[in-house]
């Protein structure tokens, strides 16, 4: 049996890490270096950043933290934010980084999932996708959930799969930040969508949240934020949790 897997994020903003609510009221949270090498040294089964304002200023991950990130780690490392072309993701791979998150990009360019797969292996292709209910709809948003599109969140991720993307980060923009709970329902309905592994992401609040996600749909990965950079729920005790509740979980 696979392992599920317990994934902390750093959203990056102006260098540090930051965390907001709904996507928005933004504070820095700590030293991104420092916070990476403290969840590897955990047991973190990976690690995600997501640099959320590249797409918006027009530039390029920040390459430079990447590095020194990656240098302190040794747990997979998946790299987002303002990835827009192939020579973007190698850039990105040579510094550090195993996988890629794509988002902003994908939609505005979807041959650009295949084409990274083609080059890199559909394993290195992660389609981050935000989206919130709109009138009873979910619906994909660009520009770290700040432009809304026309984009149906289940169609979206079908065809990204489709194209080639080998992993889905889904990120409840109504959940995120709130510690009210995964979106439990629309995981499961992408669960059984497509074949490919989901990181459910968005509304982390405590261990119980993580139970009840892993024991009612078939998502391979949590991903929270706030409450492992706050210690609410330090790494080791939530896999604890976890294992003492009978999920396959991988502990140090």
């Amino acid at each position: 049996m696979l392992t599920k897997r317990i994934i902390p994020c750093l959203d990056i903003k102006d260098g540090q890490t930051v965390k907001g609510v709904n996507f928005i009221n933004i504070k820095s949270v700590g030293d991104p270096v420092e916070l990476a090498y403290k969840y590897a040294q955990e047991g973190a089964d990976e690690l995600v950043f997501l640099d959320i304002s590249a797409t918006e200023e027009r530039r390029r991950t920040l390459l430079p933290l990447v590095r020194k990130i990656a240098q302190r780690i040794d747990i997979p490392f998946t790299v987002g934010g303002g990835v827009a072309s192939v020579a973007d993701v190698e850039q990105l791979l040579r510094n550090g980084a195993d996988k890629i998150a794509i988002n902003s990009a994908a939609i505005k360019n979807p041959q650009l999932i295949t084409d990274i797969a083609k080059q890199f292996g559909s394993q290195c292709v992660v389609l981050a996708v935000d989206a919130k209910l709109v009138d009873g709809q979910w619906k994909v948003h660009l520009m770290g959930g700040k432009t809304p599109t026309a984009l149906n969140l289940h169609d979206w991720v079908v065809e990204a799969v489709k194209l080639g993307a080998g992993e889905i980060l889904f990120t409840s923009m109504d959940h995120d930040g709130t510690k009210a709970g995964f979106a439990v329902e629309t995981l499961e309905e992408l669960c059984q969508l497509v074949n490919v592994p989901i990181i459910a992401s968005g509304g982390a609040g405590n261990k119980e949240h993580f139970l009840d996600l892993f024991q009612n749909t078939a998502v391979d990965a949590a991903l929270a934020a706030s409450i492992f950079h706050y210690n609410e729920v330090p790494v080791p005790e939530l896999k604890g949790y976890l294992k003492e509740n009978n999920i396959a979980i991988r502990t140090v």
